[in-house]
């Protein structure tokens, strides 16, 4: 038990400190502790309607009931208004503590009551919104798990802490489990669901020398893993601070309310007192009373608060940033939904952004342009497949994938030889059997005949394809390989085009002739081919300043670009670690159709955010000066500001929708 404590308390901190985890409790306290603040409200809300009701027949007891409403929904009002005094802040908390206390005082204890109470209300389901908002990392920090199954030299096992768990310790993880830590599976096989780490639903077969990431839930059967990174540097504690510094990392709008909502409740607190002062010179009316200036200034005060206004963008920006989390797309901060929306233009990377950076044999032909028959075209295959079974280079990989789809069967090659970086070469049925570099290939060839190869190979149209020869029977024949287009590619690409106001370009430091081949196969206009790393930085700080642009990248040598870009965005699977940290926005699942999705879920955000501040200004400019004049009662102004509040966090509320 010692040693689970500390990983509550963990929890317990990381949650902001909410009663459901927290370590000072028993378990049956606990269940008590969730919701207390809403239970509290509603408690509050119950005592107060009965209040009303007696009011009218037993007025002792109606005041038993106000007071019970006071203290369950004063109490903690008060208690954080002198945290606040003590502090020297002024804040939307202590505006409306005072102005419920100063309700009693002026004889109007009901109104006081129903403002505590709405506030209480307000507060709580500011608080359920921002646990939904946060529901990702909620959700993530529940899979984490504390503990770790540890399998010593001599084969027994033990628990450890997963904080004390050093790099190449041997874990076991059984079926059913979530895995502690980032591992390497060096006995057994199983599948995973990463649905929390990547937003793949469908299950994921890991075998031995198989990367597991922790937060992986381990579906089939035990697996033994050696570990690869410690608890602080594993993938789930990567994606917990990324998340953490997402919802940390606030607007400008934002930051500025923060600032605004000190400054304006500091001036509604002075203008209450001034109008409490002088609106009887002004009007002719009473200090006291329901139609008395200290009546109309509280109405005011309330009318004016601003708390509608202090939640309306960070209420929406963290169920964007949960919403896009809970889809694999990791966000660092409401700003990149602000920047993400003022993007004209996007630029992509080719190679392992738009391709997979894996090659893909495309057709087998005759150097000679002479047609091959369906049998000859097998022969040919099988030989290349043969040749290059044992060899891990990426044309042998295609060769040998293009063979296995079309039941292309192998053969025995013998005298087989390999000279690495130019080719492969053996005999069978008595000839000689080569496939490689045309230069390897050409060495092969008589003298006689590599001037005529040459001839012949020059004349060849590339079209950006890569190419390899084959020589058998003192004929040569053309391989062609393509870099594969990444799934989704293309269609993102026609998506971007025709529904928004986007232009795709690519930058890549390929040769013009394989960027433009893949540049039309996709339909991308715009292509930057050549690029040295320093010309692809200067073109992205020069898009970025014209139209601002989003730019994508996987690789190291695109770090650069993505942090000066507008907004950098990186694939979180195959992307390096420097990429991912210098972007934006990781996808990590790398799909790259979710893209779009990313847009308009950024432009619907710049929207409810816009239809947040409109209806919390609304409230204030439309209930403020009728209250001034003694046309909007108090409890009226309680229920246009209170309400208002909820509308707003209801309205956020629709941005967790996927």
């Amino acid at each position: 038990m010692i040693e689970h404590k500390p990983y509550v308390f963990d929890e317990f901190f990381a949650s902001g400190f909410e009663e459901r985890v927290s370590p000072f409790l028993t378990e049956k306290s606990r269940e008590w502790g969730k919701n207390i603040s809403l239970r509290s409200a509603l408690s509050s809300a119950i005592f107060l309607f009965l209040a009303f009701v007696l009011s009218f027949f037993n007025t002792p007891l109606s005041f038993l009931c106000l007071s019970i409403v006071y203290f369950l929904a004063g109490t903690p009002a008060l208690i954080n208004t002198i945290k606040d005094f003590k502090s020297l802040e002024i804040n939307i908390d202590v505006l409306m503590t005072l102005a419920a206390f100063l309700a009693v005082l002026i004889g109007n204890a009901m109104e006081g009551a129903l403002l505590l109470v709405l506030f209480e209300l307000s507060g709580a389901m500011e608080s359920t919104v921002t646990y939904k908002a946060r529901g990702a990392l909620h959700k993530l920090h529940e899979l984490s798990p504390t503990m770790g199954w540890i399998v010593d030299e001599d084969g027994s096992m033990y628990q450890m802490s997963i904080k004390e768990i050093p790099v190449n310790a041997k874990l076991l993880v059984k079926a059913g489990e979530i895995v502690p830590l980032d591992g390497k599976i060096i006995e057994g096989r199983s599948s995973f669901n990463l649905v929390h780490l990547t937003g793949e639903s469908a299950p994921v077969v890991k075998d031995v020398e198989d990367d597991v990431p922790a937060g992986a839930r381990n579906l089939e059967s035990a697996i033994t893993l050696l570990v690869t990174r410690t608890s602080s540097d594993s993938t789930l504690s990567r994606i917990i601070q990324l998340i953490t510094q997402a919802q940390e990392a606030k607007p400008k709008l934002q930051r500025w309310l923060d600032r605004f909502g000190k400054v304006y409740a500091s001036s509604v607190i002075g203008l209450t007192f001034l109008f409490a002062f002088t609106l009887p010179w002004i009007f002719s009316i009473n200090y006291l009373g329901d139609e008395g200036s200290i009546y109309r200034a509280l109405a005011f005060m309330i009318a004016a608060s601003p708390c509608a206004l202090i939640i309306a963008t960070p209420t929406a920006y963290l169920s964007a940033i949960s919403s896009c989390a809970r889809k694999g797309i990791l966000l660092k901060g409401g700003i990149t939904l602000d920047a993400l929306a003022s993007c004209k233009t996007i630029a992509f990377d080719k190679t392992g952004t738009l391709t997979t950076g894996e090659l893909s044999l495309t057709k087998v032909e005759s150097l000679q342009n002479k047609p091959l028959s369906e049998d000859e075209e097998k022969k040919i295959l099988s030989i290349a497949a043969s040749l290059e079974r044992h060899i891990v280079h990426p044309i042998a990989t295609a060769i040998v994938t293009y063979a296995q789809k079309n039941h292309i069967p192998l053969i025995e090659i013998i005298d087989f030889k390999s000279q690495p970086g130019f080719g492969l070469q053996g005999q069978y049925d008595g000839s000689l059997a080569a496939i490689g570099l045309p230069e390897f290939i050409s060495s092969l060839l008589p003298h006689e005949q590599q001037q005529t190869f040459s001839e012949e190979l020059s004349s060849v149209q590339r079209d950006g394809q890569v190419l390899a020869c084959l020589l058998f029977e003192g004929n040569v024949y053309l391989f062609r390989f393509t870099d594969s287009i990444r799934e989704k590619a293309k269609e993102l690409i026609s998506i971007l085009e025709s529904k928004t106001n986007i232009t795709s370009v690519m930058l890549t430091g390929d040769h013009a002739n394989t960027a433009n081949s893949v540049a039309k196969l996709l339909g991308i206009e715009k292509v930057y081919a050549d690029l040295r790393p320093e010309d692809k930085l200067n073109l992205v700080a020069k898009l970025s300043q014209e139209s601002g642009l989003a730019m994508v990248g996987d690789g190291i040598n695109d770090a650069p670009a993505l942090a000066r870009a507008t907004i950098g965005i990186s694939l979180g699977k195959i992307g390096s670690a420097t990429a991912i940290d210098a972007s934006d926005v990781v996808l990590l699942n790398d799909d790259l159709h979710l893209i779009h999705w990313l847009l308009n879920k950024a432009h619907k955000t710049i929207k409810i955010v816009k239809e947040n501040l409109s209806l919390a200004l609304s409230v204030i400019f439309l209930a403020t000066t009728p209250a001034l004049l003694g046309l909007v009662p108090l409890w009226l102004a309680v229920v246009l500001h209170e309400g208002g509040t909820v509308l707003v966090g209801l309205n956020s509320l629709r941005l967790l929708k996927k």
